[in-house]
C-alpha cells in the first residue's frame, strides 16, 4: 500500500490544554510499533500533534544510540512523557522528574497502576502524586478510571485534563461504560476530557467523540493493527467525524418509525 498522506489539519475547532492550543483531537502513543520509522509514519498519517512517550521503556537520554526522539519533529509534535510501568506514587513522581530534566518539559501523562493484570489505576496514589506534581509546577494529565468522584478530585488537585479509560489498556474492547463517560462529560467542564485506553477500531474512537470527549488517546489500536498506517488514517477520520457529529447534535431516538416523507397531500 502506498503511504497515506494526512489531510490538512482543520483550525476551525481548536482546543487547548493548559493554555497550549491543538487542532487534532487524536493523541497517539509511540510503543509497540515494528520500528521507529513506522512509528513516525503512523504519527504523520494520523495528523496527531501530541504523542506520548513511556519514559521507563524508551531511550530518551542515551543520545549516542538510536532514539525515538530523532524521528519526531519538535516543531510540530508536542511530547507528552508518561509514567507507564509505575506502581506507586513515588516511582511515578520520580519518573516525571526524570522526564522533565531530560526533555525540559513539565508535562506528564501520569499513570500509577494498581493492578498488574488489568492495569487499572490506583486512584488514591494517583491523587497523591497529582497533588504533589502540581505543587512542583508540572502540567499533569492523569490516566484514571471512569468514576466521576475521582475525576472531580483530580480536577480539584490541579489536573490539566482528566483521562478516563474506555476499557483496560491495550485490550481493544472499546467503550464499556458509555453512561459513565456521558456523566463525566456533563460534570467535568473546566478541563478537557480525553478518553484514554481500550479503543480498538475506528468506530470506538468516533463513539468516544460522539459522547462528548474532547480528545482520544490510543496506541495499541494503531500499532497492533494488521496495517498500522491505514489504521492511523482511519482513526484520524473517525475522531474528526465523531467530533463533527457531536457538534451537529444527533436526532432524538424514537421507539417507533417516523416517516421521512409526510402523508399530508399524498395521492389517494
Amino acid at each position: 500500500m502506498p503511504p497515506v498522506a494526512p489531510a490538512p489539519v482543520s483550525t476551525a475547532d481548536a482546543w487547548s490544554i493548559a493554555g497550549r492550543e491543538f487542532h487534532s483531537r487524536l493523541i497517539v502513543g509511540t510503543g509497540k510499533y515494528a520500528s521507529f520509522q513506522q512509528t513516525a509514519e503512523c504519527i504523520r498519517i494520523s495528523g496527531a500533534e501530541m504523542v506520548t512517550v513511556a519514559v521507563r521503556r524508551v531511550n530518551i537520554t542515551r543520545r549516542g544510540e538510536e532514539n525515538l526522539l530523532d524521528y519526531l519533529d519538535p516543531a510540530r509534535i508536542h511530547i507528552l512523557p508518561n509514567t507507564a510501568g509505575c506502581f506507586n506514587a513515588e516511582d511515578a513522581m520520580r519518573t516525571a522528574r526524570l522526564a522533565r530534566e531530560a526533555l525540559e518539559n513539565p508535562w506528564v501523562k501520569l499513570e500509577v497502576i494498581g493492578d498488574p493484570d488489568t492495569l487499572f489505576p490506583d486512584t488514591a496514589a494517583l491523587l497523591e502524586a497529582t497533588r504533589q506534581l502540581v505543587r512542583e509546577g508540572f502540567i499533569v494529565l492523569p490516566y484514571t478510571n471512569d468514576d466521576l468522584i475521582t475525576a472531580q478530585r483530580l480536577v480539584d488537585a490541579g489536573a490539566a485534563a482528566v483521562m478516563p479509560l474506555a476499557a483496560p489498556i491495550g485490550s481493544g474492547l472499546g467503550i464499556q461504560n458509555p453512561t459513565a463517560l456521558r456523566i463525566l462529560r456533563e460534570k467535568i467542564t473546566t478541563v478537557p476530557l480525553i478518553v484514554d485506553a481500550g479503543v480498538g477500531c475506528a468506530s470506538d474512537a468516533a463513539w468516544a467523540m460522539e459522547l462528548g470527549a474532547d480528545g482520544v488517546l490510543m496506541n495499541t489500536a494503531i500499532a497492533a493493527a494488521a496495517d498500522p498506517p491505514r489504521m492511523a488514517d482511519a482513526m484520524r477520520l473517525a475522531v474528526a467525524a465523531g467530533r463533527a457529529s457531536y457538534r451537529a447534535g444527533r436526532m432524538p431516538e424514537r421507539l417507533y418509525a417516523n416517516a421521512s416523507s409526510p402523508l399530508a397531500g399524498k395521492i389517494a
